[in-house]
């Protein structure tokens, strides 16, 4: 099943992921790398309405996943962070987040 179809749930947020999954996981999302105990990618807009239009719909999938990214917002950029912090390193559910999010870009 494709990453962007899955949900987060309680048990992949207990499970941290082992690194040849990671690896394999990982290379479907471009762009997207690892950063400390995070996986990380940044969005690039045409202006400031677009970037928060982003910003706004992240906002709902995070609600809706119950899972949410650190976010750095700027005029036409965005930096998106998500990770397990009760983990203490990556799960299921991040890799999960970053293909709804991955989703989100390339539909609009």
């Amino acid at each position: 099943m494709k990453l962007s179809h899955m949900h987060c749930n309680v048990k992949h947020a207990q499970s941290p992921i082992s690194e040849a999954e990671l690896a394999t996981l990982l290379a479907s999302l471009p762009g997207w790398e690892i950063q400390g105990q995070s996986v990380v990618k940044d969005f690039e807009f045409i202006d400031f309405f677009e970037t928060m239009a982003f910003v706004n719909a992240l906002a709902w999938i995070a609600h809706q996943e119950e899972h949410h990214p650190d976010l750095s917002v700027h005029y036409n950029r965005v930096k998106v962070a998500w990770s397990t912090h009760d983990a203490g390193q990556l799960t299921l559910n991040d890799l999960i987040c970053a293909a709804k999010c991955e989703t989100l870009r390339t539909e609009n």
